[in-house]
């Protein structure tokens, strides 16, 4: 009984001097990550929401920021249009307007802005066709996940003998556009 006892009482020793100091820094860590990413998402969103326009630079600098932490992010940006079209009997006579619109939302992603931002041909990085613009009144989000796992995340897997998901960062933020500067 007095072996058994002195076993409980080294690994309780181990897991106060060295496993939960570490889970606490790892833990403490993951936060510091945390901020950085809301830092880097809200200055990049409200500087497009305040240019109108996203250039090569600044998606690069929110990329660096974001890479500043050690983790791997899913980055989506979403781009989203209002557009008011009249309604006319004749399209192609203006006198038969309506007195009515048929209001269309349209919706960008990745895929269609990142080509405008990095184009396959020898364009500087400041010209102003790689901007990607917007205008007064759209809206503008986006959204942040890591991808990889933490090691607070794997840490507390391997105590708790379980698996949790990947996105312990995960930051969605966004606006209406409020200025076109480009």
């Amino acid at each position: 009984m007095n072996s058994i006892s002195k076993v409980f009482a080294i690994i309780m020793a181990i897991l106060l001097l060295y496993i939960f100091p570490i889970s606490a820094a790892f833990d403490n860590q993951d936060d510091v990550s945390e901020l950085v990413v809301l830092r880097a998402v809200t200055t990049f969103v409200d500087a497009v929401r305040d240019k109108g326009y996203i250039s090569p630079t600044m998606y690069n600098d929110f990329v660096q920021g974001l890479h500043a932490t050690g983790n791997t992010f899913d980055i989506q940006m979403e781009h989203g249009q209002k557009r008011y079209d009249p309604v006319y009997d004749d399209p192609t006579r203006p006198e038969t307007f309506r007195d009515a619109y048929v209001i269309h939302y349209e919706t960008f992603y990745n895929v269609q802005m990142l080509p405008v931002l990095f184009p396959n041909t020898a364009a500087g990085k400041d010209d102003p066709t790689r901007r990607y613009k917007l205008a007064v009144g759209d809206t503008f989000h986006v959204v942040v996940k890591n991808t990889n796992r933490t090691n607070g995340t794997i840490l507390h897997d391997f105590l708790n003998n379980a698996s949790s998901p990947h996105e312990k960062i995960f930051f969605p933020y966004g606006g209406v556009v409020r200025n076109e500067d480009g």
